[in-house]
């Protein structure tokens, strides 16, 4: 229980290019007066039962669309879909809910859309209610609720008996913080005793936390189906090429990568450094070296936590840049971004260079991440603007060098993920 099977599915909708020619495409038999704009093509893939399936891809890449035709609200143009299993689904907030109606009521007919009967409803209606926690507002119309309480409420029947399927689009996006944590525990339960889970977020640490694997589509066809951590590097390596760049400028690093990637490289020796799925690299410029130095100025690939430390990362430029910044982002083994930031968000600029330079950035850090392993993303880009974004993207290489904390024993004893040095003081009267 619990399968999804999905073979060769495509959908197109038909495009007209006036209404007349839509009316003529009724009435009037012979040929066609429409084109077919494909949203989804060719999609195959098997669920099962007890995974944890992230789907992502940029606006428009059809994952919506998708998540319809699994579940029977859309029709496929071409192919098919096979489910084994009862399937809870919360695609579009409030889905299904009528307005006038309260929400005791629509809960009561969402339930029956579940297949549950009125009796199996209202003896699961207390826990309903205890769940969604939107108190006196139940017994009125659905039409005064916020989109916060809709989700909550329709969060709350979708997965009051736990489903052999759970599909979730994004409406959970809308709920508040301690609602959102309420939700990924079930889902966390349900996933534990064995319902299978369809799940589209843009949230980077949801996808991770969650899914044990990821399909990324771009342009309405599976670009990748595996591991979460290089899904996400892909599809952000897809929206950072959605700037003013041509695809021929433009290159990016297909998964499975061919060979891994140094861990550094001199500057002196001007070798370009390769990184792993997602990165990004143009002829503008090479990343030719990233190192991390101890306190004493010393190279090291292992590091006292809590201590100082300096990341060095050099650029050779092969055409003039007016606007350079360099970032960096440190990544722990599950892919979960801890820290990132680059000279634009520092707000510090090195100004122009030119073809031929080496651009080097360092970074002075203090280490206070918990003893483990970790690894660095470097990237260069032109003409930093808003809160953080490049006119172009220069060079961008995941995971181009790697790095072990160890434990510090002068520093306090603590547990999580970064250390923030808490100072104690005890007072007593």
């Amino acid at each position: 229980m619990g399968t999804i099977i999905a073979s060769r599915l495509g959908k197109a909708y038909k495009q007209y290019g006036s209404r007349w020619a839509r009316l003529a495409d009724w009435v009037l038999p012979g040929r066609p007066r429409h084109r077919l704009k494909w949203v989804l093509d060719d999609i195959s893939f098997e669920i099962r039962p007890g995974e944890a399936v992230a789907l992502i891809g940029v606006n428009g890449a059809g994952k919506s669309t998708l998540l319809k035709l699994i579940t029977g609200t859309a029709q496929p143009t071409t192919g098919g879909v096979w489910m084994e299993g009862r399937v809870a689904a919360l695609l579009e907030l409030g889905m299904g809910f009528h307005p006038d109606f309260t929400g005791r009521q629509n809960a009561v007919m969402a339930g029956q859309l579940l297949g549950l009967s009125v009796p199996e409803i209202e003896a699961l209606m207390p826990a309903i209610l205890a769940f969604a926690d939107i108190g006196d507002y139940i017994d009125q119309p659905v039409r005064v609720y916020s989109s916060g309480m809709q989700v909550r409420l329709a969060f709350s029947v979708a997965t009051c008996v736990r489903p052999d399927i759970l599909i979730v689009d994004e409406a959970l996006a809308v709920g508040d913080v301690f609602f959102q944590q309420k939700c990924f525990d079930r889902i966390g339960s349900y996933i534990a005793q064995g319902t299978t889970l369809l799940f589209v977020s843009h949230s980077a640490g949801t996808v991770l936390n969650l899914c044990d694997r990821c399909i990324f589509l771009r342009g309405g066809r599976i670009a990748f189906d595996g591991a979460p951590a290089d899904a996400l590097d892909l599809y952000q390596a897809d929206l950072l090429g959605r700037l003013d760049q041509s695809p021929d400028q433009l290159r990016v690093q297909a998964a499975p990568a061919d060979a891994p990637a140094p861990l550094h490289a001199a500057p002196a020796s001007l070798s370009a450094l390769a990184g792993k799925t997602g990165s990004i690299t143009t002829p503008a410029a090479d990343c030719v070296g990233v190192r991390l130095l101890d306190r004493h100025g010393q190279e090291r690939s292992t590091l006292l936590a809590d201590e100082a430390a300096t990341l060095q990362v050099d650029y050779l430029l092969h055409e003039d840049v007016a606007d350079p910044h360099v970032g960096f982002k440190i990544r722990n083994r599950y892919g979960a971004v801890l820290f990132e930031t680059n000279s634009y968000c520092m707000r510090q600029a090195p100004g122009p260079a030119r073809a031929g330079a080496v651009l080097s950035a360092s970074f002075a850090l203090n280490l206070s991440l918990f003893p483990d392993e970790y690894t660095l993303t470097v990237g260069l880009g032109a003409g930093g603007h808003g809160e953080g974004s490049f006119e172009k993207v220069l060079n961008y290489l995941h995971e181009v060098h790697s790095f072990t904390v160890s434990p510090n024993p002068a520093s306090i004893v603590w547990s999580g993920l970064v250390n923030l040095h808490p100072q104690l003081q005890f007072h007593s009267s």
